[in-house]
């Protein structure tokens, strides 16, 4: 008895529910982003992040707004500095289609009377992009 043209569908939709998601998980594998591109993200958001909390209102001692200029100008010429000290303070949670970065940072002393403020931050990488989960500074938490 020939079979029916539904029961063939069933099996060809079934095994292409299998290739389209074989075919997404090992796309998502093959961009998880790396700890270099961590580096890249970490450095622009520090950068972001201690321009704001620095250079504006008073988060530099009067003597310092004195001498500085250019203080975002300053912030974004460590970019690479801040990244690299980023990663130091990194840990990577690898779940093969996607990371999870955990860094905390901060407290450190950057000049006599400045210390660097602390941060923590939760950030999933997946599918080249960098998604933040959870920000906590020590001025309270943001998100």
């Amino acid at each position: 008895m020939p079979r029916s043209v539904f029961q063939r569908q069933v099996p060809m939709a079934a095994a292409l529910a299998v290739v389209t998601t074989v075919g997404a998980a090992l796309g998502l594998v093959v961009t998880n982003p790396s700890v270099d591109d961590y580096e890249l993200h970490a450095g622009k958001q520090l950068v972001a992040f201690l321009s704001t909390e620095l250079c504006q209102g008073d988060g530099l001692p009067m003597v310092l707004q004195l001498w500085i200029r250019d203080c975002p100008g300053l912030v974004a010429s460590q970019e690479a500095a801040l990244a690299a000290l980023a990663v130091r303070f990194t840990s990577r949670r690898n779940l093969g289609v996607a990371s999870l970065y955990s860094t905390s940072i901060g407290g450190q002393p950057l000049l006599p009377g400045l210390t660097l403020p602390e941060v923590e931050v939760v950030t999933l990488g997946v599918a080249g992009q960098f998604v933040l989960l959870h920000t906590k500074t020590d001025a309270g938490s943001l998100e």
